[in-house]
């Protein structure tokens, strides 16, 4: 899934949520939130492969997403899921929107992050 795909698959599967652009100096940083509760469950973001880590040129567009402690470090050795960029590492993993994760696997982890941050 690219970052088009992504956007369109969260608005068109999750109800009562915001986008917003929160910080003016990086206007293509956007969060999905719950708008009860005001809490982030996604955070999409473009940044130079190297940033995350990756022997890579160029930049890419990545998720950051919410997940169980206890899944998180079992999903970080599966090919596309890399540990938080600039989030806890503990609680939020991130996912290059390059092709190296599927997209089923992606629209698992989105609707785990929904609903982990629901309350």
């Amino acid at each position: 899934m690219d970052r088009a795909q992504t956007e369109t698959f969260i608005h068109e599967n999750f109800g009562g949520i915001l986008q917003d652009w929160p910080w003016d100096e990086t206007p293509d940083y956007t969060v999905f939130r719950h708008a009860d509760n005001r809490k982030w469950f996604a955070l999409i973001a473009n940044v130079k492969y190297q940033t995350l880590g990756l022997d890579q040129p160029g930049n890419v567009d990545f998720i950051n997403l919410k997940c169980d402690p206890d899944l998180l470090e079992t999903l970080v050795q599966e090919p596309g899921i890399l540990p938080a960029y600039h989030m806890n590492k503990r609680h939020w993993l991130t996912i290059p929107l390059d092709g190296r994760c599927s997209a089923d696997q992606i629209k698992s982890l989105i609707d785990l992050s929904y609903r982990l941050t629901m309350l």
